[in-house]
């Protein structure tokens, strides 16, 4: 039998201490001054800690971050330094013209080399480094290309030991794959203290910053902001984007509200239903789940008896840009192909919750209470339910709200036609 390693002690680098004696104000949060950005990493940027970025190309990362060093250092407490290995400073330096982002503690660099961004940090000694990217750079004497496995785990790791050494709170830059992912190794996630994603369509302005991992804060949070020509700022309240106003109700929408992370966003699905042609009908969707979709069609016909949709094109889409994928959307997607086929406004003050099964039944979902609140503070009046959701059978709710615990699809549709007549009564 082979013997075990014999590992000998040695004297530690810091003795241990008592915890009563180590004091946590250094490793506070400090806001960076952008409202979203510190909801999503929990206050702020923790001095030492290292967080990373990523998301497609041209989604507007550079932008925040240049803001936010330019905040950093407008603060007065420390320098903030802004590396990229993709743009020359010239360039950055007309992007931070565009955007008001201009202060004599903001410094830029252009730099690939590991090596030379150590020694920046020797001679600005900032409070705050944003590296653009970190797939860029590459560490000498380090096998492999730049961006690489081998070469993007060690040029963490140093940046990481960097920072933790000399409490420089660092935001890296990453790129993402095909399919979302942080490209490289799935260590680099695990190196740093904070991942957030950056995700945005870049035919609407709407940008989202979900948080992934977070060792200061809660890992759920997401944070909204707008794009325009100015750069990009945050969106305290953006349910307003995903809202349409009309003069009357029209046929084909129906509200309800999504959840992302732990924010509720009141959201309208509109449902558009086509020719009867034949063969295979067209079913099309923007910002929705397809599959799904075509779940609740079929289950709209088989259960209610009231639609046929086999044989119709159906369009269905979310406003605004923003994208529901959660099953809580079952239900006013239902609702809004049930309207637009019916041809049936539905009440323009109501909101439906719910996911629906494969016999119509409505199911339960989580967060009902907190759904309901923020459709109460934008006015909505009635709200439909899945049974045991409702404020008597949970004891929270929003008082001058009527909301409804249904059981089905069909009770569903019965409810929605009451309450359209009632709407048009008024």
């Amino acid at each position: 039998m082979a013997s075990g390693r014999v590992i000998s002690s040695r004297v530690p680098t810091q003795p241990a201490r008592p915890i009563s004696t180590i004091s946590a104000d250094p490793a506070r949060a400090r806001p960076t001054g952008v409202a979203e950005l510190d909801r999503v990493l929990g206050g702020g940027l923790v001095p030492g800690a290292v967080v990373l970025l990523a998301g497609e190309p041209g989604v507007g990362k550079s932008t925040l971050l240049l803001d936010v060093a330019q905040r950093w250092a407008a603060s007065g407490t420390s320098p903030a330094l802004v590396v990229s290995g993709e743009e020359s400073v010239n360039q950055v330096r007309l992007r931070a013209e565009r955007i008001g982002a201009l202060h004599d503690q903001l410094y830029l660099a252009s730099e690939t080399d590991l090596g030379a961004i150590l020694g920046h940090l020797d001679a600005v000694k900032p409070g705050l480094l944003v590296l653009d990217s970190v797939q860029t750079v590459s560490a000498s004497g380090i096998e492999g290309v730049p961006g690489g496995v081998t070469q993007v785990r060690a040029v963490t790791a140093a940046l990481v030991a960097v920072a933790k050494e000399r409490n420089i709170a660092t935001v890296l830059v990453g790129h993402v794959t095909k399919d979302g992912q942080v490209a490289g190794p799935r260590v680099l996630e695990h190196l740093v203290d904070v991942v957030l994603h950056f995700e945005g369509d870049r035919h609407s302005s709407l940008r989202m910053v979900r948080g992934v991992k977070n060792r200061f804060g809660a890992a759920d949070e997401v944070g909204c902001f707008e794009m325009h020509e100015r750069g990009i700022s945050s969106l305290v309240d953006p349910s307003g984007l995903f809202l349409t106003r009309y003069s009357e109700p029209v046929p084909g929408t129906c509200v309800t509200v999504a959840m992302e992370g732990r924010r509720a966003l009141v959201t309208e699905i509109q449902a558009l239903i086509g020719a009867t042609v034949a063969g295979a009908p067209r079913r099309t969707v923007s910002g929705l789940d397809s599959a799904r979709l075509a779940m609740i069609l079929a289950v709209l016909q088989r259960r209610t008896g009231r639609l046929t949709l086999h044989d119709r094109e159906v369009f269905a889409a979310t406003v605004g840009g923003i994208r529901v994928t959660e099953p809580a959307a079952d239900l006013a997607i239902a609702l809004a192909v049930a309207s637009g086929g019916l041809n049936l406004a539905l009440a323009p003050q109501l909101v439906a919750i719910g996911e629906v099964g494969l016999t119509g039944e409505v199911r339960r979902v989580s967060g009902v209470p907190r759904r309901l609140t923020e459709a109460a503070r934008l006015g909505f009046r009635f709200a439909l339910v899945p049974s045991g959701c409702g404020p008597e059978s949970t004891g929270a709710g929003p008082e001058d709200m009527k909301v409804i615990e249904i059981t089905d699809l069909r009770d569903a549709l019965q409810w929605a036609a009451r309450l359209s007549a009632m709407a048009e009564s008024e």
